[in-house]
């Protein structure tokens, strides 16, 4: 059995689906109830309330760990979520970190999760970390005022930094989970390329098929948009990297394809396939 967290998520739900079509018995939590592939059983959980993971953990072989965002506060303690996958008999743990914990190592938030990487790979578990940087689902945030206005309001409109598909995500998670050539894989997972908000805005235009206007907000206009659905601490951290991404932060990693066998989805692509969203 896998046990999956973040299930109704932009990873959970692709992941999910492929542990399912691979014929794997899964276990899809989540916070709130929602429909999951056929044969999957779905449990509602808080992983930020102590004990609600380990009354689902019995029996399972490994876990896909996703932090929602109440466990990067400060005074949460995601640690506590490995001891209790070693005291349910889970052999192995793929967790969603971030790239920031190697590019940006002293953000309040990174510091937590290199933490948290640090207590995975003394755990005595087997386990793999992928490190992704910047969602193109995050386009997903500009839905309404594309449905509404055909407008895109970001800021650094023309700063771009190299988006990764989710579902290259969850295909790299599965592979970790299901394959023992990837115990003990540290992974960089970006795109294929850079792409910066303006762009992003061209492309979900053409997947539409008429113009979207892009406006650009200020770092402060962002900030307060972005603190009403995560940490105020993640929103600066994230907006650090969109607004000044470093070297290591722009460069295109292979590990995608390392694991694939093929290159990682383009914006456009995403863009395409979830259009849906900004009719």
């Amino acid at each position: 059995m896998i046990v999956v967290t973040g299930a109704t998520g932009n990873i959970g739900r692709p992941l999910t689906r492929a542990l399912a079509e691979a014929g794997r018995e899964v276990v899809a939590v989540s916070r709130h109830r929602a429909a999951v592939p056929d044969g999957v059983r779905h449990v509602v959980a808080d992983l930020a309330r102590p004990g609600e993971l380990t009354a689902v953990l019995p029996g399972a072989e490994a876990l896909f760990l996703l932090l929602s965002g109440d466990l990067h506060a400060q005074a949460a303690r995601p640690a506590d979520l490995i001891g209790e996958a070693v005291a349910a008999g889970v052999r192995r743990v793929v967790l969603l970190s971030t790239q920031g914990v190697v590019t940006r190592p002293f953000g309040p938030t990174r510091i937590a999760m290199r933490g948290l990487e640090d207590v995975l790979r003394d755990s005595g578990l087997e386990w793999a970390i992928l490190r992704p940087g910047g969602f193109a689902s995050n386009a997903l945030w500009w839905a309404e005022s594309v449905r509404a206005q055909r407008l895109v309001a970001a800021p650094f409109g023309d700063v771009g930094v190299p988006v990764i598909d989710p579902a290259d995500i969850a295909e790299v998670a599965a592979a970790a989970l299901l394959d023992d050539r990837h115990i003990g894989g540290e992974y960089e997972l970006t795109g294929p390329e850079v792409v910066t908000p303006r762009q992003q805005t061209e492309a979900l235009a053409a997947a539409l098929g008429s113009p979207v206007r892009f406006h650009e907000l200020t770092r402060d206009e962002a900030r307060a948009a972005m603190s009403r659905s995560m940490p105020a601490e993640l929103a600066d951290d994230t907006l650090d990297i969109l607004g000044s991404p470093s070297p290591a932060e722009l460069r295109v990693s292979p590990d995608v394809e390392r694991v694939l066998g093929r290159a990682p989805r383009p914006f456009a692509d995403w863009a395409v396939r979830n259009v849906a969203a900004f009719r």
